[in-house]
């Protein structure tokens, strides 16, 4: 502990024979973790004249900040679109399992869902949810769960709020979203998203399609209040996208997909990786679903080297996610899972995927060519970024949080950290 205790009786935890990612570059220097977060060792040293209470033999590995997942619909047999009676047992049970890939936060993903799955819910079930959604007749649509933005820790990755994927999307582009509940800004704009929503506490994301009438007026309140918005799922042009941009959207859902296709006279929503309409200090990131499936290795390529620094990638992962081929859930869809591909039961439309955060990092790294350094920015720093938050996530600057992941050169994971303390470890 440090000889000055007035600074802190805390024990620091040192992490040695590794290299670290910090300054978009790996180097072969020690970590230093006291309460949770990191420390500068020179005023450790210089001015607490402290030392390590605890050694982590990392014995090679890489140290990379923890994965953040902006987009994840469930996994190992939980739906988060679906109704429960434990809702707040399936997101914890996702989340536990989830380290083992290196996450450390996520965000939850909601898709469109239908009014009669609330019918059989109990009122003591909706009194533990935070809202419910409601269709044009004023039934019930679907609900959010009340789930708190919390840290992670040994109970699992922690949540940084949901991702409301729907219903506000595009007919053409709707993908495996219900067409019969999607909806429309009917009432002009913000009175229909908390009619359908409810209320936007505990929402980090929305995805919604720019080209609907009154939507720029969403995105302006959405933004306003600190929400991210994305654009996806949506036929809109590039003049409509840079207006949703320049009313503060951020982000793009899934490039590629579920979007009108580049075409060299309107490159749509596409258009947006390089824009000269993006206002002066703001920038414009992206979900790549880096799996081998949803996007060509070409494809890929093509985003990357044309914005490097906006890439962030995304599961897009689905009930299926850790569960064997055959048919399951997503929403209100039966979908089938077929090898790696998850499609809608019966057809060819991809529906999410079955991939896990650091299978994509793996992928990304191989399709891409781009350095590690690269393909481990785009799963940490990039999303934190994306949602406001690298002053504590996303990185592994002195007093950022110490969620870490420690990976080997293939970029396999050997443990998961969260607030410097062990949450998940490779068996031998």
């Amino acid at each position: 502990m440090p000889s000055n205790k007035s600074v802190s009786d805390a024990p620091i935890t040192q992490f040695i024979n590794c290299r670290i990612l910090r300054d978009h570059k790996l180097q072969r220097e020690d970590l230093w973790v006291r309460e949770g977060r990191i420390l500068d060792p020179e005023k450790l040293f210089f001015d607490e004249q402290g030392y390590a209470d605890k050694h982590v033999d990392c014995e090679g590995s890489i140290i990379a900040p923890g994965f953040i997942d902006v987009q994840i619909n469930g996994g190992y047999g939980i739906d988060f679109s679906q109704a429960s009676e434990d809702v707040n047992g399936g997101v914890s049970f996702v989340a536990k399992k989830i380290l083992e890939h290196g996450v450390t936060s996520f965000c939850p993903t909601l898709v469109t869902s239908p009014p009669a799955i609330y019918h059989k819910v109990s009122l003591l079930s909706l009194l533990r949810l935070l809202y419910c959604l409601v269709d044009a007749n004023g039934l019930l649509f679907t609900v959010l769960p009340q789930i708190n933005v919390h840290n992670g820790g040994q109970h699992g990755a922690g949540v940084l709020g949901f991702h409301l994927e729907g219903p506000f999307i595009s007919v053409e582009k709707k993908g495996a979203h219900p067409e019969q509940y999607l909806r429309t800004f009917q009432s002009g704009g913000i009175k229909d998203l908390m009619e359908a929503y409810g209320s936007l506490e505990n929402v980090a994301m929305v995805t919604l399609a720019p080209e609907l009438a009154s939507s720029q007026s969403v995105v302006r309140e959405l933004s306003q209040r600190g929400i991210t918005v994305s654009l996806g799922h949506s036929v809109a042009n590039l003049s409509q996208a840079e207006e949703a941009v320049q009313n503060g959207a951020s982000f793009i859902t899934h490039l590629f997909n579920a979007m009108l296709p580049f075409h060299h006279r309107d490159p749509g929503i596409v258009g947006l990786l390089t824009s000269d309409q993006i206002p002066a200090g703001r920038a414009v990131y992206y979900g790549m679903i880096a799996d081998g499936i949803h996007t060509n290795p070409a494809a890929l390529r093509i985003a990357h080297r044309a914005h490097p620094s906006g890439l962030v990638l995304v599961t897009d992962a689905i009930t299926a996610m850790g569960l064997p081929p055959g048919r399951h859930t997503l929403g209100q869809q039966v979908i089938e899972i077929q090898g790696l591909h998850a499609y809608v039961a019966g057809t060819k439309t991809l529906c999410g995927s079955i991939a896990t955060m650091d299978m994509c990092v793996r992928h990304f790294k191989q399709a891409s060519g781009c350095s590690v350094e690269e393909a481990l920015e785009a799963a940490s720093l990039h999303p934190a970024q994306l949602l406001g938050i690298s002053n504590k996530k996303g990185n592994l600057d002195y007093g950022s949080d110490a969620d870490l992941v420690l990976l080997d050169d293939g970029l396999n994971v050997n443990a998961t950290y969260i607030s410097g303390e062990e949450v998940w470890r490779k068996g031998p």
